[in-house]
């Protein structure tokens, strides 16, 4: 009974606009809720409602992100860690993934290079035969190699770490229909609740942060740390094609959900967002 109460919650944002403003039918919806003898006791159950949806909402939040979590550690650290481990040093193979690691192996042993001779030619370490040059340059290759091979073998952990925990997650949110429900009837009274101004400041911020044309460096940023988590080739062609291509499409989306649905629902907070983003 309880969840089918929780639809009737955000009614009042979704409807249609009719031919009377929703300002003066929402006054006389006032007024005879005032004069409704019932009212208290309507209020009060709306109250319990609006609790219970707030903390069954939070808690399935919480349960939603935090349980992923544990069993991407949990089974990264207990099941695939010991075994990628075990045949990793088992069977010897190469220490790079990809030509990127290569690269980045080798242009750290350059600038190590360059740096213990300039060292030397400032005085900070005293002079060294090339023997000895050699052998500081083979103990840092040594360095290097068990380095990316570590790196190497937690590309592949993530991998299956992160396609574990995302099967529970999904698993999660198709047996939790009855919690979806309530957090998306919980998100849109949030939303819909808010003000226009606040409304129009979110959408800006959103839109400058993951939208925004004139942040093509913290994409080129986060598809580097993704591409290395699952040690993926590190291209530039197809990291600077996906910051082209990629921002385009979800303004595209933003503004259709814009035009579409927000501007249905408040067109009020639309008007804002326009001024404000001018």
């Amino acid at each position: 009974m309880k969840y089918w109460n929780l639809k009737k919650i955000n009614q009042s944002a979704l409807e249609k606009i009719g031919p009377i403003p929703r300002s003066i039918s929402k006054i006389f919806e006032k007024f005879k809720k005032e004069l409704d003898p019932n009212a208290e006791v309507e209020a009060l159950e709306e109250f319990k409602i609006s609790r219970y949806q707030t903390v069954a909402s939070v808690k399935y939040v919480l349960f939603l992100f935090i349980v992923p979590i544990l069993a991407n550690q949990i089974s990264k650290s207990l099941i695939f860690g010991p075994c990628i481990n075990y045949f990793w040093n088992k069977e010897q193979p190469n220490i790079f993934l990809n030509e990127s690691q290569e690269e980045r192996a080798f242009a750290e042993l350059e600038r190590f290079e360059e740096k213990l001779h300039f060292e030397i030619l400032i005085g900070k370490t005293p002079h060294l035969s090339n023997t000895m040059i050699n052998e500081r340059m083979g103990h840092k290759a040594i360095e290097l190699a068990r380095d990316y091979a570590n790196e190497s073998s937690d590309a592949i952990k993530n991998i299956l770490s992160d396609l574990f925990s995302a099967t529970i997650f999904i698993s999660i949110i198709i047996t939790g229909k009855r919690q979806v429900s309530i957090l998306k009837s919980f998100t849109n009274e949030l939303i819909y609740g808010l003000s226009d101004t606040a409304k129009a400041f979110l959408i800006i911020l959103f839109t400058d942060i993951f939208v925004g044309f004139h942040s093509p460096h913290g994409w080129e940023v986060v598809i580097e740390v993704i591409l290395r988590h699952f040690g993926l080739p590190e291209s530039r062609d197809f990291i600077f094609v996906f910051i082209s291509t990629f921002p385009v499409i979800l303004d595209t989306i933003f503004k259709y959900w814009i035009f579409r649905y927000l501007n249905r629902i408040s067109p009020s907070a639309v008007a804002t967002y326009h001024n404000m983003n001018e």
